[in-house]
């Protein structure tokens, strides 16, 4: 076989094998009598069409219906929404044990978050921020249709300080010093240790390096690390700082874990944007964000959907239900003063639990009405998957429904504005996954 031959068998054969991957599309997409929620919107559009060309949203409305060679969905009166998005997630963490990440064979680790990410993927979670954990190398199989899963911010590894919240070295690996390797966590990337400003520099610049599209420290205590009480505040000013700078250099922003009132304010006072969870936050420290213009990301946390994670009689236990108690007051507060608000999960080591990810979202209309709910999910988290900048992994809009977005889209059975509990069970309800203009899921005839 001469050269010419062999390179046009060898179009033809990856033209197969592109054909057999799910998610491959090769022609213009038209939703045909959909209702649309833009992600913005308290009540649907009236029926429309919409046509996706490649991978974004071509045209709405009579135009896109005029579209001709389209493969056509009749939609039938569905709604066509955004694909979701969980701003607070661990794409590493969901499916293994803690015993796993720190002992275990890192290549069934692998295959468990791979695994997880379809899965993700198929509950209409079509974008994940990943807020701690090497998440760098899954990414990268999903970008290049290695296997189906959500697009991902990456953070790389959560950088905490001694005895810090992710600090989950045993003591035996103490006293820290130049002549004791970095421990399986900080190899793995996991988390890393870093004390003074000088060494937070270099593993925020470390992270960039290798992709990060935001950073993540951890300035408060935690719940589930074994070293870090609740109450304290962890990174200096000088440290704090010192990550701000390295991260507004590249063009993004630092996020960081918190629950107390003095935790978030040192975060703030140090220049950082973005706080993650909050739940025990007081009306003041409430009141400092909202002049300040902070953003907050959340979760559920409630005995509900936490409640088995910790035994009883562990301090983890104490800890989380600390956090309990604080879930109601803090999404009170957010209404009051109209924080802008994110929506995430925080799931590890539980795939049950990442099961009820759309349950979680449904969950939030105890505090929100589902037009804020799903407002959360869609735009709001889009809004803020932008704060990176030229460092966002995929270039165009997400959370919305507008002509130029990027086609993330799910095809929806009934009108979640009116019944927010439909997202809680995706397999029934979610009838097409559209990721990147590519159908990932559809229980319909296409015609």
């Amino acid at each position: 076989m001469g050269g010419n031959q062999m390179r046009a068998f060898g179009r033809i054969l990856a033209g197969s094998i592109l054909a057999l991957l799910p998610g491959t599309a090769f022609a213009d997409t038209l939703f045909r009598n959909v209702r649309i929620y833009d992600g913005k919107a308290s009540q649907l559009s009236a029926p429309t069409s919409v046509l996706v060309r490649g991978n974004q949203i071509a045209a709405i409305g009579p135009a896109a219906a005029a579209a001709s060679g389209a493969t056509v969905i009749e939609g039938g009166g569905r709604t066509l929404m955004p694909g979701l998005i969980d701003a607070h997630w661990h794409s590493m963490f969901v499916r293994s044990t803690p015993e796993q990440m720190l002992f275990g064979d890192i290549g069934f680790v692998n295959l468990q978050a791979g695994a997880e990410a379809t899965a993700t993927l198929m509950r209409g979670f079509t974008t994940v921020r990943d807020v701690g954990g090497p998440s760098f190398g899954l990414k990268q199989a999903i970008d290049r249709n290695v296997l189906p899963g959500p697009r991902i911010w990456p953070s790389g590894a959560m950088i905490t300080i001694t005895s810090g919240h992710g600090d989950f070295r045993p003591t035996s690996d103490l006293p820290r010093d130049s002549s004791k390797p970095l421990s399986r966590m900080e190899v793995l990337g996991g988390a890393l240790v870093a004390d003074g400003p000088d060494l937070v520099r270099q593993r925020v610049r470390e992270q960039l390096m290798q992709g990060a599209s935001q950073i993540k420290l951890t300035a408060g205590g935690g719940v589930a690390s074994p070293h870090s009480p609740l109450d304290v505040s962890t990174f200096t000013p000088d440290e704090l700082k010192a990550a701000v700078e390295a991260a507004d250099n590249w063009g993004t922003y630092v996020m960081v874990h918190a629950y107390t009132p003095a935790a978030v304010r040192r975060a703030i006072d140090s220049g950082v944007k973005v706080i993650e969870h909050a739940h025990l936050i007081d009306d003041a420290t409430a009141k400092y964000m909202a002049e300040k213009g902070i953003w907050l990301s959340s979760q559920p946390i409630t005995e509900a959907e936490f409640g088995g994670v910790f035994p009883p009689g562990t301090d983890q236990y104490d800890k989380i239900h600390e956090v309990f108690a604080g879930t109601d007051n803090l999404f009170k507060l957010v209404k009051k003063y109209r924080l802008k608000m994110s929506f995430g999960t925080d799931i590890l080591f539980s795939p049950a639990m990442a099961g009820r990810q759309g349950a979680m979202l449904a969950g939030m209309s105890r505090w929100f009405t589902p037009a804020e709910v799903l407002r959360q999910a869609t735009s709001t988290n889009g809004e803020l998957l932008a704060f990176s900048g030229k460092r966002a992994p995929y270039k165009g809009r997400l959370g919305v429904v507008e002509e130029g977005a990027l086609a993330d889209l799910l095809l929806v059975e009934g009108d979640p504005l009116a019944d927010i509990n439909l997202v809680a069970d995706p397999e029934r309800n979610f009838r097409i996954i559209m990721k990147d203009g590519k159908i990932y899921k559809n229980s319909l005839e296409a015609k």
